[in-house]
């Protein structure tokens, strides 16, 4: 169209995007490109959409990628914006929810831990928080890992000896605990310090986590020659400990310039059509950690692209600090600025320096880029060549793209949880993982059973999402089973009742005394059989089996463990969160409650005589309540 060389298959795409161009406005807003299913195939923002939206129609001009994208459009939807910036944040949001596969994809699944200190008690507690922020805390943050967080929760510990235990366990203390013991708390539980002094090492921990470390060395230093002088030498030690924690704490942070407050330092490094971008967040001038992160894209992208499409992917759901460094430009930077202003609600530098102490940084997340691809690179190598070696060894047409693994654990048919374990070209895919509480009474032993149950609900799902153009990716090339023969038949005859027949299904069968090395296989139209005890395919598929096995354990575990947690309080009539939190405060555990008489029951904040008197009776059944 228009002396463009249109492809056929992009005729119908065109006439699609020409339809919806005739009621388009100019102005700033997102649109989406909607494929035959339903699905989302691609979304982009612009200042004006019926100008950038009308370049689709000239297919000659466009990359080959966004060709194969106009040939499979059906129709397209838009949402006006006030601004451009508006509308780069709504594409943002938008990419990271439907996951349109014509994107640069930001693969970020996992949330971030920040520090907690709680606002308003009387006693504050300092602890590791994930999730949504609540009300009546303050928050800093992000770190890039549980074990960034853990380092400085144990130093600030260290130093400003905040009580770290929840609300329950505090309440319910009688003596100090190990914290105490090992000067990690300064035991407000049981009286050890009063409130005042406590209030006094919040504020010290409030401004070290805000950056304001100036003066808290010296005042520490002071407080030590002051209880010297007045010969309280066990406070004096307690505070020169302090002091040696805080230096422990200052000697861990100096990776970054001392001219970094709060910042992002932002690499990418490419290699062989793929990416890999390093960030490492820099707070109160401490560096929180670093993270490594692999965006899907295509192999034309531009790095320019690629980090624009990660800087507003990623702080879609966190606030982006002061500063971002950058080891290279960015596409539309002074828009992306003014975005992430408007979610930061305050000024955003996106900076790429050149020399000195910032470019030297930089280089240093980009180096840390360039290897974490290069690990990478090389374990996908090694990885196709395992998943070639499956193709071969279970007649598959090709290397296969997912991988589902199902195994299911339970004690005598307690807590009985089935599980799925998904694998691919990436390895292990820890986000597509599935839990499966096992329904209704299930007999000790029956794990045919409790297969059957749990294949019928994950295909019968997968089933209709296929049907309504959901999730395509999501459908499985092959399927492992922990079990022989009969767990092959149970879970086939599901399969063949549902339909599914494009799907290859193994099972796996430990050999004589359950010997990892000497595994049977079994599957349709063929004998079983072993592979050679060295062969590296017997070996990945010995860790696929394992995987869903250490699963399903931790999944039962944690299911029991929360079944033996259940308080016995949830068993007592008239007794719901509110009154169970409050009879929990005041005892600290069920069996506090059960031992309690009557009378302090009745004494117990939120808890009116009436409740007292039921909960009572119900520890005490001859009780006759008189």
């Amino acid at each position: 169209m228009d002396g463009d060389n249109m492809a056929p298959l992009a005729v119908k795409g065109v006439a699609a995007i020409q339809k919806a161009l005739l009621t388009m406005p100019l102005s700033p807003g997102v649109y989406r490109m909607i494929g035959e299913k339903g699905e989302v195939l691609y979304v982009g923002k612009a200042r004006m959409l019926k100008r950038r939206v009308v370049s689709y129609t000239h297919v000659g001009k466009l990359p080959e990628r966004l060709r194969r994208m106009v040939s499979e459009t059906v129709t397209m939807e838009i949402v006006t914006t006030h601004t451009e910036a508006e509308a780069l944040l709504l594409e943002a949001n938008y990419i990271k929810r439907m996951k349109p596969r014509f994107n640069i994809l930001l693969r970020d699944d996992k949330s971030y831990p920040w520090i907690m200190l709680t606002d308003g008690d009387a006693f504050p507690q300092v602890t590791k928080h994930r999730g949504k922020p609540a009300r009546g805390a303050s928050y800093w943050g992000p770190f890039a890992s549980a074990w960034a967080v853990n380092q400085t929760l144990n130093l600030i510990q260290r130093v400003f000896l905040l009580r770290s235990c929840s609300d329950a366990v505090f309440t319910a203390r009688t003596r100090p605990c190990l914290l105490y013991q090992i000067k990690r708390c300064s035991a407000p539980c049981v009286g050890r310090i009063d409130q005042a002094d406590y209030a006094h090492l919040v504020e010290q921990a409030r401004a070290f986590l805000s950056g304001q470390r100036t003066g808290i060395h010296e005042e520490l230093v002071h407080e030590m020659e002051q209880a010297a002088a007045s010969l309280e030498f066990e406070r004096a030690a307690t505070i020169r400990d302090r002091i040696r924690g805080f230096a422990a704490m200052q000697d861990s942070s100096v990776i970054n310039p001392a001219s970094l407050d709060e910042a992002d330092i932002v690499a990418i490094a490419q290699a062989a059509g793929h990416s890999c971008i390093q960030v490492f967040f820099v707070r109160g001038g401490r560096n929180n950690g670093n993270r490594a992160f692999f965006p899907a894209h295509s192999r034309d992208e531009t790095p320019a692209d690629i980090l624009g499409a990660f800087l507003a992917q990623f702080y879609d759901d966190k606030p982006p600090p002061a500063q971002i460094l950058l080891n290279g430009p960015i596409a539309e930077h002074a828009l992306m600025a003014d975005a992430l202003a408007i979610k930061r609600g305050r000024k955003v530098e996106i900076l790429t320096p050149q020399r000195g102490e910032k470019r030297a940084v930089v280089d240093h997340a980009e180096t840390n880029a360039r290897e974490a691809l290069e690990r990478r690179l090389a374990e996908s190598t090694a990885q196709a060549r395992l998943l070639d070696g499956m193709a071969d060894l279970f007649g598959l047409d090709g290397a296969p793209k997912r991988i589902e693994i199902y195994d299911n654990s339970h004690i005598m048919g307690a807590n009985a949880y089935g599980v799925m374990v998904v694998a691919g070209p990436e390895g292990f895919d820890r986000r597509s993982y599935r839990k499966f509480s096992i329904r209704g009474p299930v007999t000790p032993g029956d794990d045919f059973a409790m297969m059957r149950q749990v294949l019928e609900r994950r295909f019968s799902r997968a089933l209709r999402e296929r049907q309504e153009g959901q999730n395509a990716a999501d459908w499985p090339d092959i399927v492992l089973i922990d079990g022989g023969a009969g767990q092959y038949s149970a879970v086939r005859a599901v399969l063949d009742d549902l339909g599914v027949n494009d799907v290859t299904l193994v099972a796996i069968a430990k050999g004589p005394d359950r010997d990892a090395g000497r595994e049977w296989f079994h599957m349709a139209d063929r004998p079983p059989f072993q592979l050679p005890p060295r062969d590296p395919v017997l070996y990945y598929l010995q860790r696929l089996r394992d995987e869903a096995h250490r699963f399903a354990i931790t999944t039962h575990r944690a299911g029991r463990s929360k079944a033996l947690v259940r308080s016995e309080l949830d068993d007592i009539p008239g007794v719901g969160a509110a009154r169970k939190r409050a009879l929990l405060n005041q005892f600290g555990s069920a069996r506090g409650v059960r031992q309690a008489g009557l009378a302090e029951l009745e004494a117990t904040p939120g808890i009116n005589r009436e409740t007292a008197r039921v909960v009572y009776g119900h520890f005490h059944p001859g009780w006759t309540g008189e």
